[in-house]
């Protein structure tokens, strides 16, 4: 069940996620949260179990800022697009967002945050709310697309929709490699897949 909003809360999991950009989750104090946000000890620990419920609290609220993102770059895609054309163009668009180098911080923390949900179900859980809302918005376009014909109702929308997620986080590999992939090259095959095997 999730938890309800307080501004307390609210500004603990705003200041961890203020540190968040600068710091490793390991590098993190109470007391720098408690210092930077003003709060009491003791309200830290009224509103969350431990510190690691913070955390986990301030991960999953960064990660949603950026699956909200998404889903309004999606929708937008589902309201204009008027041809296969035009759809391989806007999603065209959001890879040139994604894949840029510069979005490197944002691919390694949802592959570490993924990874952390292995010691924790409850962490496991909440993020799973949230990458399933990302998962369902990127099904909504390709059932758009099979509906107006742009895509194969032999491919499964779903499956397109963890496949071009996938690509995204798996970058990483390329992320932390000290000679990287053009991107123009990396994005020309992701369309290339798309173009010749999902929007068949």
């Amino acid at each position: 069940m999730a938890k309800t909003s307080h501004p307390t809360r609210d500004r603990l999991i705003e200041t961890m996620a203020e540190l968040l950009d600068g710091s490793d989750p390991e590098h993190i104090t109470a007391d720098q949260v408690l210092n930077t946000s003003g709060v009491s000890k003791g309200s830290l620990y009224h509103h969350f179990e431990d510190f690691e419920d913070l955390l986990e609290a301030a991960l999953i609220s960064r990660f949603s800022k950026n699956v909200d993102a998404t889903i309004d770059q999606l929708a937008s895609i589902l309201a204009v697009a008027s041809s296969r054309d035009e759809l391989l163009a806007s999603l065209r668009k959001v890879n040139d967002f994604d894949q840029d180098q510069s979005r490197f911080r944002f691919r390694l923390e949802r592959a570490r945050a993924a990874g952390l949900t292995y010691s924790s179900p409850r962490f496991h859980d909440a993020l799973g709310v949230e990458q399933q809302r990302l998962t369902d918005a990127f099904t909504d376009v390709f059932v758009e697309a099979q509906n107006k014909g742009w895509m194969s109702n032999e491919v499964d929308a779903r499956a397109a929709a963890v496949f071009v997620q996938a690509y995204t986080v798996g970058r990483v590999v390329d992320d932390i490699a000290p000679e990287k992939v053009n991107t123009e090259a990396w994005i020309d095959l992701i369309m290339r897949v798309i173009d010749k095997a999902i929007l068949t």
